[in-house]
């Protein structure tokens, strides 16, 4: 018989969905990551004033902040966003139980113990607050972020050769929300060719966008010229004539702006990729897994996990993370 009896849930980094599994009848205690910080199911069950039932690690992108997690004796879930970044993710997500991975394509690279059941591709989420804004136009094209020589160079690059196309180019950093609804046209950018959270943000604020085409799900999920307009990705001739056509034509960009956004609040708010989680969870057999996990952890550990925490008890300066990666890393 299948045991769900799943209620608190230790919440380790960024909170992205955790309110919506909240309004879905579960108690979130969020444990943030100041830095970069190693905890021990000692250090979470401390944290949480609890024993959890659950505990769910959402990305910051640092070195591994839960040690020895193959060993804890409750559902472990690791959203994992960076895996373009970050080559040893999906050897630390088989020390897990349940793997949401945000890049499509990167799916095969989690398959040596987590069956397809428990490894599921979950696209950025949105906020609440990413709503449509009723603003004035200001800007024909605008893009918001870093643009730096050092941290974003082909950004800055590429940014350089639209402007000399697009006088209307508006670049700008600050808060996207109160941004977006000012340009007729929002241009995202992925230099690492992942589906972003832009995307989805923009969609989310009403915006019509010109995204570049990348894979990870981006055709699975938007339909080009319906729900936003894509642009060959590093091909400055294509975005500045796909943008002529959108200028063109205000009621094609509404239309598109609308659509997009119906298709945000159908299907990729916060409370439907709670919702995902937790069909994941009412669809296992949760003590049989975790306790499967547990008498495979020496396996685990060898096969998947060792080299990572030695890795990060080399790399880390910390004496206490490191030892904490030390011990892990021990039958």
């Amino acid at each position: 018989m299948k045991k769900t009896n799943i209620k608190k849930i230790a919440w380790i980094g960024n909170t992205f969905f955790r309110t919506g599994m909240d309004q879905l009848g579960y108690e979130t205690i969020h444990i943030p990551i100041r830095g970069q910080q190693v905890f021990t199911w000692a250090d979470i069950v401390e944290k949480s004033e609890c024993i959890p039932d659950m505990v769910v690690y959402a990305d910051r992108s640092i070195a591994p902040p839960l040690a020895g997690v193959e060993t804890f004796p409750c559902l472990t879930v690791f959203y994992c966003i960076d895996t373009h970044i970050h080559s040893w993710y999906p050897l630390y997500a088989q020390g897990f139980d349940i793997c949401l991975v945000s890049l499509k394509d990167h799916l095969d690279r989690f398959t040596p113990r987590l069956p397809n059941s428990r490894l599921l591709w979950f696209p950025p989420v949105v906020m609440d607050n990413d709503v449509p804004l009723a603003m004035e136009k200001e800007w024909d094209l605008l893009f918001v972020g870093k643009v730096d020589p050092d941290l974003t160079p082909e950004r800055m690059i590429f940014l350089d050769e639209v402007a000399k196309h697009v006088p209307g180019l508006h670049v700008t950093q600050g808060e996207y929300r109160k941004l977006f609804p000012k340009a007729r046209v929002v241009l995202n950018i992925a230099e690492r060719g992942d589906l972003n959270f832009r995307v989805f943000e923009a969609l989310a604020c009403g915006s019509c966008l010109l995204t570049p085409y990348i894979k990870h799900g981006l055709s699975d999920i938007f339909t080009d010229g319906v729900h936003l307009t894509t642009y060959e990705a590093n091909n400055v001739a294509d975005l500045a004539g796909k943008l002529e056509m959108l200028l063109a034509s205000k009621e094609l960009r509404d239309k598109i702006a609308a659509q997009g956004n119906k298709l945000i609040e159908s299907s990729h708010r916060i409370i439907h990729r709670a919702q995902t989680l937790k069909n994941t969870i009412l669809s296992m057999d949760v003590e049989k897994s975790v306790s499967a996990r547990i008498e495979a952890a020496p396996l685990i550990r060898k096969n998947f996990m060792r080299s990572i925490y030695l890795l990060w008890a080399e790399a880390v300066q910390d004496p206490t993370l490191k030892q904490k990666y030390l011990e892990s890393s021990k039958n």
